[in-house]
């Protein structure tokens, strides 16, 4: 389970360059560095809510400490990093944010490798690769051809993806087996999507 944990951001990164088959990311020294001191300070920080239990605090820990808010942060600041022309090429979200999910990936397994806990070093790193992929693909099928279908079905998925990954995890944490895996499933639905509609764009 640690060197899962260690090992399948980048991996899965590799995996889906191959697939997709796009080149060069823009912005990858970028995301490798500043996804490494945000790895760095969270891990001197510590987490924000202390979960306790099965309920909402052990919800709100997986939102804000492990998934989603470590997850959204680089699409933020790869919207920045373009609006003030930081770097050139290929636009890539998914890309991006799953460079600057590397360190976290390395720094988690060594934190966590010593509770041995399947869904912090297993389906937490499932649901981050889960949600960077998803929603990057939500946007580009979004913004592409600009069908207005497009922008109603895509902006509520990309708004409640946060919240599918976070239940996702309370439910695997609480041993709710069968919701847990629904979940799961559910926020894997547009990255397998994106494995079929961008494979032959080359």
């Amino acid at each position: 389970m640690f060197i899962f944990c260690l090992l399948w951001v980048p991996v899965f990164y590799i995996f889906r360059r191959a697939v997709v088959g796009e080149s060069a990311t823009a912005g990858s020294i970028w995301a490798l560095v500043l996804g490494s001191i945000t790895a760095i300070v969270q891990f001197f920080l510590g987490d924000f809510i202390i979960a306790g239990g099965f309920g909402l605090n052990r919800w709100l820990h997986g939102f804000i400490d492990l998934i989603c808010v470590q997850t959204l942060l680089p699409f933020l600041v790869y919207i920045v990093l373009l609006v003030f022309r930081r770097f050139k090429g290929d636009i890539d979200f998914a890309s991006f944010t799953l460079l600057w999910l590397i360190p976290t990936g390395c720094i988690r397994a060594v934190s966590w490798s010593g509770l041995n806990n399947p869904v912090l070093l297993i389906f937490v790193p499932l649901l981050w690769t889960a949600l960077a992929v998803g929603i990057s693909f939500l946007i580009n099928w979004m913004i592409k051809e600009r069908k207005w279908y497009k922008f109603v079905i895509s902006v509520p998925c990309i708004l409640i993806m946060p919240f599918i990954t976070s239940a996702a995890y309370w439910a695997l944490f609480s041993q709710n087996t069968i919701l847990g895996f629904g979940l799961l499933f559910a926020a894997h639905v547009p990255l397998i999507l994106s494995f079929i509609f961008e494979r032959h764009h080359e």
